[in-house]
């Protein structure tokens, strides 16, 4: 494309920059005149010489990563930022990487990650994502975005639309609002792109799984490019019903995306999603009054369901004022229903009679999310200025309902399922929770010498909770003011060295009151880290090693006689985290982590718990993966994860033992071909992933999936 000439170029920007407000517009008549873009010609009869461009496109803070390593993000700083100059540990797991293993959800993608442990509550089929960061809760609705924008509570995330998934391991809040003292994981879309992309896929596996997948992209004008991804899943699992009735998956998604580039200074990206999830929401074994593992799952498969439709739109605007100032708003609504029914159940003392209760629980949300930003540089002698000034606001209104109703008890010795049971009509709870979130946050990035790296960080935030509840006739508000920063340095020591060290804070709402009817306050997170980063210029290398000291307080712990809620509870994390990534030789790639955790609580109203760990996160881990393709296109990759002890109660009296699982992959690469075939727990290792709160929650058993893509 023929670049602007500076009179139209500034008509450009004169346009563009009215709609988005004066101050904006400010910055852009501020600007001199030598920021232009392009130079004028010297005659209007003259052109500019063609220029051809060759070699790699350089990688962007959302692109493609090429290999195992990526270079760049903006999950750390909300800019595009080098990694090795971020004061804080982010791990990136790109589109690359994850073909090689062959990832089926999220856990998967981040369990070579270090500071994580996945699937602590065994195998699940729902499509849930149970992940702990540096010991505290990771799931979705808690330190789960896309797209630098916070996604709705336990919404599912399809893993083939995305094209990063990134990890910021410690507090965040100063960068992306309310989240929990572990960390957050942001999940980056597959975008449009002038590269075209068009590629199909099939995959079959064990427990009948069948996929069929698809990814389109191109050019569509000189200013339009698209991309639409759909995926269809029918797959059963590895638990059965009593009666041999196996847990079944199906999922139906739509991913369109549409971006509109008039100039090179300008983008507006469409993004929409589809996604429709049923499964059986049964997910543990019945454990007997000894605490043994009867092998009966419980529910019924007539029953037992969960459905997940879920829709999303929004947009990534981004335009260049000029060469130091940018504006960009995201935003976004999403909406989901779910349909959730379950047996709970009570075993007798006869130690087979199983009585059962129905329950439903239909919930409905929707949630409005805005990131207003504002970027510059700004230079001065040897020192660089990378600056943010932003506002983030999210409303999100949640429904929820709870029915109950009689179910027919279950003999142990002889299981008899798919017995009819009503509807349930009792209600038991109905209320509506409207939560406003409100953010201001600055930041600047000061680069002196091009050697050292000062990241300082500072945000406010107002959350307004409203909870009308139905059966009571009751309504109560709550709103929280708080205030979260970081401040960070990072040495550029040169040859790819940088030891950083930084202070961060995190928070997260709580909703609920205690006893004496006060509303219960955030929970706090503070952490200290220090560490070094290895990324030598010109080479896909990268090695972090990280300390830290994390504390989260404010968390609510119950008395174990009152059963009183009291906000005293106080956790500290402190760990060791290393992480690797590499290409050794040519086309064999490499990523290895290990980490070991201390974690424990300082204070609760539950005094048995006091020095002990918490349950399910597991003292240390460790993973290694070797992925070397030959020459012929033929490529063989192996892996073996560590999940070490975890304790399965607060009183750190039963533990699971460490277990070593093995994953392995073969493929081959032929033209526009590319056949695979992956699995994980190669070995199918048995073991119990916990038995929390008196139920047996099994590991995952041996998967195997083949895969045909085609790509034309």
């Amino acid at each position: 494309m023929r670049p602007l000439s500076l009179p139209r170029q500034r008509l450009l920007n004169a346009s563009l920059t009215a709609a988005f407000g004066t101050a904006v517009a400010l910055l852009s008549l501020a600007a001199p005149a030598q920021t232009a873009r392009a130079p004028e010609p010297a005659a209007p009869t003259n052109t500019l010489p063609q220029i051809t461009v060759s070699g790699e496109q350089p990688e962007t803070a959302t692109g493609p990563v090429r290999g195992y390593v990526a270079r760049r993000s903006a999950t750390g700083t909300k800019t595009d930022t080098p990694l090795i100059e971020v004061p804080q540990s982010i791990s990136v797991i790109g589109r690359e990487e994850m073909d090689a293993r062959g990832v089926q959800d999220i856990m998967e993608a981040v369990r070579y990650t270090p500071g994580v442990a996945v699937s602590n509550w065994g195998f699940d089929p729902r499509g849930i994502d149970w992940i702990l960061m540096r010991g505290f809760d990771a799931t979705s609705g808690i330190a789960g975005y896309r797209d630098g924008l916070v996604m709705p509570g336990y919404s599912l995330t399809e893993p083939y639309g995305l094209e990063r998934v990134e990890v910021l391991r410690g507090p965040a809040s100063v960068v992306f609002g309310q989240g929990d003292a572990g960390g957050i994981i942001n999940r980056v879309s597959k975008m449009p792109s002038n590269t075209p992309v068009r590629e199909v896929e099939v995959k079959y596996g064990n427990f009948q799984r069948k996929q069929l997948a698809f990814d389109l992209g191109g050019v569509a004008s000189d200013t339009l490019s698209y991309r639409l991804i759909g995926l269809g899943l029918d797959t059963n699992s590895q638990m059965r019903y009593g009666d041999g009735t196996p847990f079944a998956n199906k999922r139906t998604y739509l991913a369109p995306s549409l971006r509109w580039q008039p100039s090179a200074d300008t983008s507006f990206t469409l993004l929409g999603e589809f996604l429709d999830n049923k499964a059986g929401d049964d997910v543990f074994y019945v454990m007997d009054n000894a605490g043994r593992n009867t092998g009966i799952v419980r529910g019924d498969p007539k029953f037992s369901r969960i459905r997940n439709r879920q829709e999303s739109l929004g947009y990534l605007f981004e335009h260049h004022v000029n060469d130091n100032w940018t504006v960009r708003h995201n935003l976004r609504y999403s909406n989901a229903r779910v349909d959730k029914h379950i047996l709970r159940d009570t075993l007798l003392p006869d130690n087979y009679t199983l009585e059962r209760n129905a329950r439903s629980f239909p919930e409905w949300y929707s949630q409005w999310s805005s990131d207003a930003q504002l970027q510059g540089r700004v230079r001065t002698g040897n020192v660089e200025h990378t600056l943010l000034f932003g506002f983030d606001a999210t409303r999100i209104r949640y429904t929820s309902k709870e029915f109950s109703g009689p179910a027919p008890s279950l003999d142990l010795r002889n299981p008899v399922n798919l017995l009819p049971i009503q509807e349930p009509l009792v209600p038991e709870s109905n209320y509506t929770q409207i939560t406003q979130q409100l953010g201001f946050y600055a930041q600047d990035q000061i680069k002196i010498d091009d050697r050292w790296v000062l990241t300082f960080s500072g945000r406010q935030d107002r959350v307004k909770s409203d909870t009308t509840d139905r059966i009571n006739s009751t309504r109560k508000g709550q709103t929280d003011n708080k205030f979260s920063g970081r401040a960070g340095l990072s040495y550029l020591i040169g040859n790819g060295w940088a030891p950083y060290v930084s202070y961060a804070t995190s928070f997260l709402p709580t909703s609920g009151v205690d006893l004496s009817g006060n509303p219960l306050q955030p929970t706090r997170g503070k952490q200290v880290e220090a560490g070094i980063k290895y990324q030598p210029e010109g080479s896909r290398t990268s090695f972090t090693a990280a300390v830290f000291d994390l504390r989260k307080s404010n968390v609510v712990t119950y008395d174990q006689d009152t059963f009183e809620a009291r906000q005293i509870g106080r956790i500290r994390s402190r760990g060791l985290e290393l992480e690797a990534k590499a290409e050794l030789a040519r086309d064999l790639n490499l990523t290895a982590s290990y980490t070991v955790l201390n974690m424990k609580v300082l204070e609760s109203a539950n005094t048995s718990e006091l020095g002990k760990m918490p349950i399910q996160v597991p003292k240390q881990s460790a993973s290694l993966w070797l992925d070397y393709t030959l020459s012929n296109g033929i490529g063989f990759g192996g892996g073996v994860r560590y999940i070490g002890r975890r304790w399965n109660n607060v009183t750190n009296t039963s533990a699971e033992g460490g277990v070593a699982l093995l994953d392995a992959t073969v493929h081959y690469t032929t033209g526009p071909w590319r056949l695979s075939l992956s699995a994980t727990n190669l070995a199918n290792r048995k073991y119990t992933a916990s038995r929390a709160y008196n139920n047996y929650y099994p590991g995952n058993e041996r998967t195997v999936v083949a895969s045909a893509r085609y790509q034309f």
